[in-house]
């Protein structure tokens, strides 16, 4: 028997069989890595660097046909993150302050070869809530005083409806309202009255006129990318913080721009949400039903989490008596598991703190939380609107941070109808035990980590319920 070579393997001796011949044709084999390729494809294959949040950077070899939404398929397998079609490749315009989500369907390749040499660029990997939220709440996207529909068409639309008429090639709603528009070559900006229609972009040089001859023509949408503003009013001297523009594929830099900006978020949100669907149609649809059409072709309306057959043996069980029992009631089942893991805090805040002085106890109560991903440490308010309008603006994004104006209170930063809103988390002293309240001591928290627990169950002085929360993404 001759001795087996280092890197011989039964892939490469096709006289040995295969006996795990279903590892071959794993859906993900193609996004992977290049080892993992046929060799004998005729794939190109390029390396691309991905940052991270704390811009730690990793380097991936792929094929160069290789869409954004595999790029974020390897990068979830690799770090054995939780798949949950909210993660997305990000691209970064350093100098101008300028980032878009690459959508899911996009070329990699096609998006680095517009990139100029002049222009630092980066590919950012992480989570976008409010990607595809259009879909399940048009409403909210669409004001009824930006959106015109044609006039055959019954005012009173479904959520259905507007979605199928933005979808439709024959059909799509007139969005309208005022935009500040920087003139070229000029640092001045002017605000006039837009529409955007299946043509194009344009403005009314006569008020709100939509005469065809005071109409002018700003800007069509298929040989250039949208970018959002990320630093507000600094580099552009825009009048308000809501900018967008247009940037032509493999412009020469800022001087080639079309830059717009609008008066609120939700006006913002409005017209680059429109753009989108003008832009890339029923694509877009494609790419939000695409996760959810495994191969089971399952709908997100019926979908179900798979479990394993170890998951579904697994039941509740009582063991504070003399005798152990199985739990029966799923709502009992929960209030024990909370209890039990509050209890566990409360162990090993004791085994941490063997004296058990108040002063102490306070202490490791103040500090339990901050392993956890949601919290975030001496950051400002403008570095906490940054992460949450990175995360997307949809109800229920938050972070904890520490207060700068108080040190020994922290505050709960909350996306809500379009806003962040700030809520100050108060300490309390009541018979020399320390608690956390949002409501002036209503109701009365052992750490934060109990605070947002019952938050993300409980609406209570919120807005909304706690639901998805800023992490900084490693790679």
């Amino acid at each position: 028997n001759r001795r087996k070579k280092k890197g011989d393997s039964i892939l490469e001796n096709p006289s040995i069989p295969n006996p795990f011949p279903e590892l071959c044709c794993s859906p993900f084999a193609s996004v992977l890595s290049a080892s993992l390729l046929p060799k004998a494809t005729s794939r190109k294959k390029q390396v691309i660097k991905v940052y991270s949040e704390d811009d730690t950077s990793r380097a991936l070899e792929v094929p160069s046909d290789i869409t954004a939404r595999d790029v974020c398929q390897l990068l979830i397998l690799k770090n054995h993150y939780v798949d949950d079609h909210s993660w997305t490749l990000f691209e970064q315009l350093t100098h101008t302050g300028l980032g878009r989500a690459i959508e899911d369907h996009e070329l990699v390749m096609e998006v680095q070869s517009n990139w100029v040499m002049e222009e630092e660029t980066k590919l950012y990997f992480r989570k976008n809530y409010a990607k595809y939220e259009f879909f399940k709440n048009p409403l909210s996207f669409f004001p009824d005083h930006m959106i015109s529909f044609p006039s055959e068409t019954n005012a009173a639309l479904s959520h259905s409806g507007i979605l199928q008429m933005f979808l439709s090639s024959s059909t799509y709603p007139e969005i309208h309202g005022y935009l500040h528009a920087k003139e070229q070559g000029k640092k001045s900006w002017k605000k006039w009255y837009f529409l955007l229609r299946r043509s194009g972009l344009y403005f009314s040089t006569k008020g709100t006129s939509k005469e065809p001859r005071h109409l002018q023509f700003f800007c069509e949408f298929s040989n250039s990318d949208m970018y959002m503003s990320l630093t507000g009013k600094k580099i552009s001297g825009a009048p308000t913080s809501y900018g967008f523009c247009f940037k032509p594929n493999k412009s020469g830099g800022t001087r080639d721009l079309k830059q717009l900006c609008a008066d609120d978020e939700q006006s913002r949100t409005c017209w680059m949400t429109a753009i989108r669907l003008l832009k890339y149609g029923m694509q877009l649809y494609q790419n939000y039903m695409q996760p959810y059409q495994g191969r089971s072709g399952c709908s997100p309306l019926n979908i179900a989490p798979m479990r394993s057959i170890s998951e579904n043996s697994l039941v509740a069980m009582d063991f504070s008596g003399h005798r152990s029992r199985i739990i029966e009631n799923p709502t009992e089942a929960l209030s024990v598991a909370v209890e039990e893991g509050l209890a566990w805090r409360r162990r090993g805040c004791l085994r941490l703190n063997s004296h058990g002085s108040p002063i102490a106890m306070a202490n490791m109560g103040m500090s339990i939380h901050r392993s956890q991903s949601w919290f975030h440490h001496k950051i400002s308010r403008e570095e906490a609107q940054r992460l949450i309008l990175q995360h997307g603006l949809v109800d229920g994004v938050f972070l904890v941070r520490d207060s700068q104006s108080n040190p020994k209170t922290f505050v709960l930063s909350l996306s809500h109808g379009l806003k962040i809103k700030h809520f100050q988390i108060v300490p309390l002293e009541d018979d020399g035990k320390l608690f956390y309240t949002l409501d002036d001591g209503h109701t009365r928290f052992t750490d934060l980590i109990q605070l947002v627990e019952f938050y993300q169950l409980n609406k209570g002085v919120l807005p909304c319920k706690l639901k998805h929360y800023c992490a900084r993404i490693a790679l």
